[in-house]
């Protein structure tokens, strides 16, 4: 039976038009755009509420210490690279990583992928300048093409829809990948033994020797491997774009609540969490769970305004703080944001995003970044909530499944020459195969000392 929904709450979610939306493109046609988002209106959700509703739960078990989150992917998806292969690597590494950290940890981990939706990017300028000619930023694939000429630079509408169907593409091999076998335990635990025969990785040793007689034990006790084929795999993507995000807007009909159908979690940026701004307006009235990055800046009264905005009620599961402080503030700034918080008592996720807060400019002019500052952060992230008896809840990083080189260091010392090797994104830095596996040992050791 269905739920009719509240003529009020349904107005409500175009109150964000009426106030700052800040990052949007300066779309050149108007009429362009109301077709696209009518046509997103009509077309099916990507998620479902029920499935939002899932993962708030587990969100919530991650901030009680019941489990644990990681959130990876691309810092920004292009419809080019959208392929098969491209999607099986970035699945495959989130699962191998989620093994070490399950068995390694000895806790659930709740897997999702900053996939199927991670389009749009703020950017610090509206434009940019290359030999006196200056042209609108590139802003994603979503709104405009990385080529430098006025065609492709020019926000164009259509882009919306490729970018829903490019999505959706997405969603239905992630989801043939997690429900088909590709997931299977026994799959995934071959893979991560042939990381740990590389003798780069042999710190790691006693780790690996843990997790296979783990998996050695649960085969002789008669383990049903057939039930452990099938993963859950939630999609996130920061909600920027709020012409994309309010045409897939649905009400759900067992409760007659709006949920955001473009992705089952959504996060607020540093840029955008302007508490009178149209974004913490919007995800205000959506019922997924929600985050919000919080860099060095941020004060305990702007997180406890924050929570006011977006889960007064104190909702477990339904808020996550992303912090991303950078390895040389992370001791220092979030102490007192973390126990501001705690008082309230309101329950909240904590989040780690070690990669934002570490950017460099290579000796060779690549944007990059140290992994030896992204583990100082994370380790820095685990020593506050070790200290204040607070629960560090899991891990946001950029990552792909490709052996690229785009971050310094890591065993496999990747130098600053080395980073034009195959140095691919379009935007930020992400952890190559081989690194996030490393991350992975490395967040059980972190793991364990908490």
């Amino acid at each position: 039976m269905s739920v009719e929904p509240d003529p009020q709450v349904v107005a409500g979610l175009d109150a964000w038009e009426q106030l700052t939306a800040a990052q949007q493109p300066q779309w050149p046609d108007a009429e362009s755009l109301r077709a696209a988002r009518g046509r997103l209106a009509s077309l099916p959700p990507l998620v479902f509420a029920g499935e939002a509703d899932a993962l708030r739960a587990q969100l919530a078990a991650a901030g009680r210490g019941e489990a644990f989150l990681l959130q990876g992917g691309d810092c920004a998806e292009t419809f080019a690279e959208a392929t098969a292969d491209n999607i099986r690597n970035k699945v495959k590494t989130i699962l191998q990583m989620a093994v070490v950290l399950t068995y390694g940890a000895s806790l659930p981990v709740v897997k999702m992928g900053r996939m199927a939706g991670q389009y749009a990017k703020p950017r610090s300028s509206d434009s940019e300048t290359r030999d006196d000619v200056t042209l609108p930023a590139f802003r994603g694939d979503i709104i405009n093409d990385h080529a430098f000429t006025p065609e492709a630079r020019t926000p164009d509408p259509q882009r919306l829809l490729e970018a829903y169907h490019t999505s959706a593409s997405t969603l239905n091999l992630i989801r043939a990948f997690t429900t088909g076998g590709f997931a299977s335990l026994l799959r995934v635990h071959e893979w991560n033994r042939g990381f740990t025969t590389n003798p780069a990785y042999k710190r790691y040793d006693e780790i690996a020797a843990e997790i296979d007689r783990a998996i050695r034990f649960m085969a002789a006790c008669g383990a049903d491997f057939d039930a452990l084929r099938t993963v859950d795999f939630f999609a996130s993507h920061e909600g920027l774009l709020l012409d994309y995000e309010r045409p897939l807007t649905r009400i759900d009909s067992r409760t007659g609540l709006p949920y955001d159908c473009s992705a089952h979690f959504l996060w607020i940026g540093e840029r955008t969490r302007q508490l009178d701004g149209a974004h913490v307006d919007y995800f205000s009235r959506v019922h997924n769970p929600i985050g919000v990055k919080l860099g060095p800046t941020t004060s305990g009264d702007d997180a406890l305004a924050l929570i006011d905005r977006l889960n007064p009620t104190g909702e477990p599961g339904r808020l996550t703080f992303i912090t991303r402080m950078g390895a040389s503030q992370v001791r220092d700034r979030l102490p007192a944001l973390v126990e501001k918080v705690t008082a309230d008592g309101r329950p909240v996720t904590w989040v780690c995003d070690p990669m934002h807060g570490n950017g460099i400019t290579s000796a060779t002019g690549y944007k990059t970044r140290r992994f030896s500052d992204v583990m100082d952060e994370v380790a820095g992230f685990f020593e506050v909530h070790r200290a204040l008896g607070t629960v560090p809840g899991g891990l946001h990083i950029e990552l792909t499944g490709d052996d690229v080189t785009e971050v310094l260091g890591g065993s496999a010392e990747i130098d600053d020459e080395g980073l034009a090797r195959r140095y691919e994104t379009l935007v930020d830095p992400r952890l190559n195969h081989q690194q996030s596996l490393e991350m992975a040992f490395q967040v059980v050791e972190l793991l364990r000392a908490a």
